[in-house]
């Protein structure tokens, strides 16, 4: 059942640090740039080494060996409450104690997957992060974001309904367009913006980023997980979406109740279901008449233009502010902004929208892709460890290629957004510059969280921790469909994309579905829609909450808030699975 987000409790400067925490930080962040020094550096080639996933004998012990460095990492944070960069670097050191002791990993290959993590850790997560909160703070500096905020109650002044049209809609058309941390870092700056909570601002963003991570990122993860499975990228296109409409209708109204109650949340049903309706329709018109390029920038702007339009027609009886506070009646004062001020105010986040909406259509990012991107195999690495049956049909070498795609990564779009943003709002070359460095010192200690959960997350990777976790499920038998669904979300919460997620787990469904007699394709977009739950748990989606929120170090808070919400998510994305796979009126909906 939902429940309230977490109360405001006194907390720590969001980046006060001691001498001590200094010092393991800076300790980190050196032995992290010195390991891809080395990671680059090197030229040496290793003997192939064969993953083995049950090292302990008894499936059941290496299953719970294997999921340990995530139980440290996520109960570091949410039970004993440390800080994230602490959090990280217990799980870190789990996972490499896991892999070398007791699945027999070289010490080599477990350091150089963790420095290859830790890069992509770098670039790109955190070069989409830098500048989503350098183009936040321009806006701040030059008081565009308080007459952005000023104008949104203009369109409505129902707390309720700003978070619907922000974090549902808008975040939404964000997840769509370039995925990573952009939907929750801009929507919660947004939220805070109208008052609400930071913390709160932080849970409901990751809340509401669920339904469109399957498509997010211009369809990356439905394109990865067809390359992995080999099945019709637009029939996996098509079941997922079907997968997934039940919760673009029951993901608002889930939204909308843990933040206001049941009650609070019953009296704007007809805003709620029109906002579902419209982004299921067009998710679903989209996955079918195209491919998952997309599907969730077109239901999201659909949804976006008309839920505007309904709210101009439509009022709530009670009008409640952020702190749920009955304030019908009252007069709202006028913010007495001309249409021209604000649209400076959008302005920003418009130039933002259509960059990063051009940066990722195919042509063009193939089109600078072709001319910039470097493609580096990490030496001693790349096809050097191979993942073996029963996870795949046959040994399978695993890639370790880093793409340097420093023009068509959605961070340079972001930040060239950001830029031409500050020039409009009249800020220098110079102004621009400082406000930069600022930023950059202002979320250092990011770096190094993301850095280690990306490390964290690679070692499971090539160690096969992820794959060891994936056949304890696997042996459910005839409920495989639920738990199935489950893997995904594990995937997701565990590395912390959807992506990646489909990629490590895409092959292991099809062949377990082809062993029970389910259809693969629903397995596989199973996989993809369960993923998209574990979404709002993945710790670098709550380090990056936390990071625009100003909130870091309360990390432990935002991940007990939305814990129970995701699993509940994920276990009604088994049930939906599951009766698709079993019940024949629902089967005939997805393609064989």
């Amino acid at each position: 059942m939902p429940t309230t987000p977490p109360s405001p409790s006194p907390a720590p400067a969001a980046h006060s640090f001691s001498a001590a925490s200094f010092t393991l930080e800076a300790a980190t962040l050196l032995a992290l740039l010195l390991g891809l020094v080395y990671l680059f550096a090197t030229n040496s080639a290793g003997a192939h080494w064969s993953q083995g996933y049950n090292p302990a004998g008894f499936w059941e012990l290496s299953t719970l060996i294997a999921a340990l460095p995530v139980v440290v990492l996520l109960g570091a944070m949410a039970v004993l409450r440390l800080k994230a960069h602490v959090a990280a670097i217990a799980g870190l050191v789990t996972a490499l104690v896991a892999a070398v002791f007791f699945f027999h990993m070289p010490v080599r290959l477990a350091l150089t997957a963790a420095a290859y993590g830790a890069g992509y850790g770098f670039f790109p997560i955190c070069w989409i992060i830098l500048p989503v909160i350098f183009l936040y703070d321009l806006t701040v500096q030059t008081g565009r974001f308080v007459t952005l905020q000023q104008s949104l109650t203009g369109i409505t002044a129902d707390s309720r309904l700003q978070l619907l049209l922000i974090a549902f809609a808008l975040g939404a058309f964000f997840e769509g367009s370039s995925g990573f941390g952009t939907p929750v870092a801009v929507c919660s700056a947004i939220l805070i913006s109208l008052g609400f909570r930071p913390l709160q601002a932080a849970g409901l963003s990751l809340l509401a980023n669920t339904a469109p991570v399957a498509f997010g990122g211009i369809g990356i993860p439905i394109i990865a997980l067809h390359g992995v499975t080999g099945l019709d990228l637009f029939a996996l296109t098509r079941t997922t979406a079907v997968i997934l409409t039940p919760f673009d209708l029951l993901v608002p109204f889930w939204l909308i109740w843990a933040y206001a109650g049941f009650a609070a949340m019953i009296e704007i049903w007809p805003a709620i279901l029109v906002a579902g309706v419209t982004y299921a329709i067009a998710q679903l018109f989209m996955a079918f008449w195209s491919g998952p390029w997309l599907v969730a920038i077109v239901a999201a702007a659909a949804t976006i233009v008309v839920l505007v339009a309904f709210l101009r027609f439509w009022k709530p009886k009670r009008t409640l502010n952020v702190n749920r506070e009955d304030v019908t009646g009252q007069v709202q004062q006028a913010h007495g902004h001309t249409a021209a001020t604000i649209f400076k105010a959008w302005l920003p986040w418009l130039v933002l929208s259509v960059v990063v909406f051009a940066w990722g259509l195919p042509r063009i990012s193939n089109w600078m892709d072709a001319r910039t991107t470097v493609k580096i195999a990490v030496a001693g690495l790349h096809h050097v460890v191979l993942r073996v049956p029963p996870v795949v049909a046959a040994p399978t070498p695993e890639p370790a290629i880093f793409n340097l795609n420093w023009l068509s990564a959605t961070g340079t779009g972001i930040l060239f957004a950001a830029l031409v943003a500050g020039l409009l709002m009249g800020l220098s070359p110079a102004q621009l510059a400082r406000a930069f460095v600022r930023t950059v010192y202002k979320i250092r200690f990011t770096f190094v969280t993301i850095a280690a959960m990306m490390a964290l997350g690679y070692i499971t990777r090539y160690c096969g921790l992820d794959a060891t976790l994936g056949l304890a499920f696997a042996r459910t038998g005839p409920l495989y469909p639920f738990f199935g669904t489950l893997i995904g979300w594990l995937g997701t919460a565990s590395t912390g994309s959807d992506t990646s997620s489909n990629v490590l787990f895409g092959s292991l469904q099809t062949m377990t579905a082809r062993q029970i007699g389910v259809a693969p394709l629903l397995m596989a977009s199973a996989n993809a829609a369960g993923g998209v739950m574990g979404k709002m748990i993945a710790a670098p989606s709550v380090v990056v909450a936390s990071t625009a929120t100003q909130t870091y170090g309360q990390e432990g808070s935002i991940l007990r808030f939305v814990f129970l919400h995701s699993l509940a998510l994920a276990a009604l994305a088994g049930i939906c699975v599951s009766l698709l796979a079993y019940v024949p009126l629902l089967a005939s909906l997805v393609a064989h």
